[in-house]
């Protein structure tokens, strides 16, 4: 529904002030950018009126707070000729900070519309330009605490994606194929299949491999009792802002063997343990491997885990939501 448009954001004085989210998924794409507008709507519903929507259509608001640079650039762009100071937060998405804002004009001219930008986890700072980071600031995502429920037999290691190349899908795959035939893990993939073919590769290694099964696309609260009996998470992904799923397994004490990108480092520390090569399934499964065979190793990773937790919590991020609106209302 499309409210009647007004003046485009601009705070009238009365009552709650009106925040229009602009993410280019909705809760039926069940993905990040979804989940982080409906959490962010959450934490502001008590001090705004929120509305969550795939693009600006001239309706009233206060202000905008936009996920992804390249694909809500329309929305921006068309909030910025309509007011000059119209206020505009910009959280910046994986593909945004390590792709897009490289050569995408569209991405570019969002940076320069933007009054505020929001980036996941430090790491991405780095890629900012001095003119951005000067408006730029953190806000690492959170997730509530599951109690871990730990499979009481194999190895069992959850991998939650949907099935497409930034993900890295077939890496995992691969990994599992080096495995030998007596391995006590069990890799579990959930997912939908976003590229066909990797969903038919998918299927090819079920079948060739009986300790990997993909399970498809499920539930959040599904996938995340998956996440919660497993011994560690695997995250392939050749290029994330901020996984939610890492966060989600941190706070479910759950250890994690993930890709050495910035994305993963910025939030589990650039000294984390439990890293592997972009792209390697060679050193992926030599990774499992000594996660399975080493309870020390396995230790030391829940360990560095642990001191990441606390700055995963809700209550921190949804502080950092609020003032970032505050800001954005704030008089010149």
């Amino acid at each position: 529904m499309v409210l009647r448009a007004r003046a485009p954001c601009q705070n009238r004085g009365m009552g709650k002030p009106h925040v229009l989210i602009v993410s280019p998924a909705l809760a039926d794409a069940n993905n990040g950018n979804w989940r982080t507008a409906a959490r962010w709507g959450r934490f502001l519903a008590p001090v705004a009126d929120v509305r969550i929507a795939q693009s600006w259509e001239g309706e009233a608001c206060d202000a905008m707070i936009a996920l992804h640079a390249r694909r809500s650039a329309d929305s921006i762009a068309r909030l910025r000729a309509a007011r000059a100071d119209g206020p505009i937060a910009l959280v910046l998405t994986g593909t945004d900070v390590y792709r897009d804002i490289a050569d995408d004009s569209s991405a570019q001219h969002s940076l320069q519309c933007a009054s505020q930008l929001v980036v996941l986890q430090p790491d991405a700072l780095d890629r900012l330009g001095a003119a951005e980071r000067a408006k730029a600031r953190v806000i690492v995502q959170s997730a509530s605490a599951w109690r871990r429920r730990l499979s009481a037999t194999r190895v069992q290691l959850v991998a939650v994606g949907h099935l497409r190349q930034e993900k890295d899908p077939a890496t995992l795959m691969a990994a599992a194929r080096r495995l030998p035939a007596g391995t006590p893990i069990r890799i579990v993939h959930i997912g939908e299949a976003l590229a066909p073919e990797l969903g038919e590769a998918a299927r090819r290694t079920m079948a060739e491999c009986p300790h990997y099964e993909w399970l498809g696309g499920l539930p959040r609260d599904t996938a995340r009792r998956w996440i919660a009996r497993a011994h560690a998470l695997v995250h392939m992904s050749r290029l994330e802002g901020g996984a939610q799923v890492v966060i989600e397994a941190v706070r479910s004490g759950v250890p994690v063997l993930a890709s050495r990108i910035g994305g993963n480092l910025g939030l589990l520390g650039e000294d984390y343990a439990g890293c592997f090569p972009v792209g390697d399934d060679a050193a992926l499964a030599a990774l499992m491997e000594r996660f399975a065979a080493d309870p020390d190793f396995a230790a030391r990773l829940s360990a560095q885990c642990a001191l990441r937790e606390p700055g995963f919590r809700p209550e921190h991020e949804r502080r950092l939501v609020r003032q970032l609106l505050h800001d954005l209302l704030a008089p010149p």
